[in-house]
């Protein structure tokens, strides 16, 4: 069969993931070609679960789950595990984000697949790790925030830890659980064998305080919430400014750039300023420089602002809300984002990977699967299996009680 122009055809990945972490990875698996089997339990995953709440709540499913076929198993019956065990054996690479120990008690973890399939990439996600004295703490987005030192040094320094708005962690590590399986298939090219592979939320999150950590190594003290500037303390200008209508983000790294800024206010007599003749200086200032930048913009729109600080190469960006992202003229013309209508949540915009590979083929935008969609497809397609064996699996309750079985136009 004719190889598909796609880095990762060829590859059968069994998803087990739920929420945010394991989707996105096994997203990114599915948008480089890789065919990627969803398995849910019999009442759907919990981000599915949500459409209960109200359409909007299950759009995320939505986003995370295109070019995915969609089963059900029920991984507490004999059945359920006894198909979970046949894909394995014929699939390149497993992930499960659930807790530690999980797999390992239905009897289907690292060490009995890997014995069924030695070729099998087994991927696990999880909070804190697969060992370790806090191996078994529940983990959510939130928590590991919070855990990880990442709420320590959000929000002002007057105020209370905040969370970050997007769920930050369990997308960096679903990146991450990618990164491992990639990895860990490119060494399977060379030996043949597979590996366990690991991702915990917290140590995914420890390098992205890198800023943050500089001060307590500069000071030996608890690294400070410092609102919108720089975390260790070690740029300015470096904050978001208001202006007539709405907020606009202004950093300065380099000497170049402040001089940039003069020349966009207008103010090339600060540069001899001893306030502000030095980044060090600058920093040692900040509220003064910050004063500078406010009281410029307090005159200015938006678009006035960034036109001229455009001008003179000044790294800025406007605080845009959610819906001019969702309608943003330059990631709907790179093709990132794209209009479709789902035959469940109606007409919304999904995302493309981030991962561009050039020169191999694109796959667009597709809507994801109702529940079970898939499920008897690809016990055909899979395992071989014919109406008899299917007739078998459901009385036994491999796909749950009835699998699948939903209302018209629910899932």
């Amino acid at each position: 069969m004719e190889r598909k122009n796609r880095p990762l055809d060829g590859i059968v990945v069994l998803d087990l993931g739920q929420v945010y972490q394991g989707p996105y990875a096994t997203f990114l698996m599915a948008k480089a070609g890789a065919t990627v089997i969803k398995i849910e339990p019999p009442d759907g995953e919990p981000v599915r679960q949500r459409e209960a709440v109200s359409k909007g709540a299950g759009v995320p499913f939505a986003l995370l789950n295109g070019h995915k076929r969609c089963i059900t198993l029920d991984l507490k019956t004999e059945s359920g595990r006894d198909v979970l065990v046949r894909l394995a054996a014929r699939a390149d690479v497993l992930l499960e984000n659930y807790a530690p120990g999980v797999m390992d008690r239905l009897g289907v973890g690292w060490a009995v697949l890997h014995a069924i399939n030695p070729r099998l990439i087994y991927a696990s996600g999880s909070g804190y790790g697969l060992s370790g004295p806090d191996r078994n703490k529940l983990a959510m987005d939130v928590t590991v925030q919070a855990a990880s030192g990442m709420m320590s040094v959000t929000g002002f320094e007057e105020g209370p830890p905040v969370k970050a708005g997007p769920a930050v962690v369990d997308f960096l590590s679903g990146i991450h659980l990618y990164a491992g399986v990639v990895t860990a298939l490119y060494e399977r090219h060379f030996t043949g064998e597979g590996r366990l592979v690991e991702v915990a939320m917290q140590e995914t999150v420890y390098p992205s305080l890198a800023s943050n950590l500089s001060f307590y190594y500069d000071f030996g003290q608890i690294p400070p919430r410092t609102g919108n500037q720089h975390g260790g303390r070690s740029a300015a200008p470096y904050n978001v400014y208001p202006v007539k209508d709405g907020y606009l983000a202004i950093i300065g790294v380099k000497d170049s750039h402040w001089s940039g800024l003069l020349e966009a206010m207008g103010r090339q007599d600060l540069a001899a300023d001893p306030r502000f003749a030095t980044k060090l200086e600058r920093v040692r200032h900040i509220d003064e420089t910050d004063e500078v930048v406010t009281a410029w913009l307090a005159g200015l729109t938006r678009d006035e602002a960034c036109a001229l600080l455009d001008r003179h190469n000044v790294p800025h960006a406007p605080v845009r809300d959610l819906v001019e992202v969702t309608h943003d003229r330059h990631l709907h013309e790179r093709g990132f984002l794209e209009w479709i209508d789902h035959p469940q949540y109606g007409r919304i915009a999904v995302a493309d990977s981030p991962l561009r590979i050039h020169g191999a083929d694109r796959l667009p935008a597709a809507a994801s699967a109702r529940l079970g969609e898939h499920t008897d497809a690809v016990m055909r397609d899979v395992l071989g299996a014919d109406d008899e064996q299917l007739a078998r699996w459901r009385s036994d309750g491999a796909f749950g009680p009835a699998a699948p079985r939903r209302p018209a136009g629910r899932d």
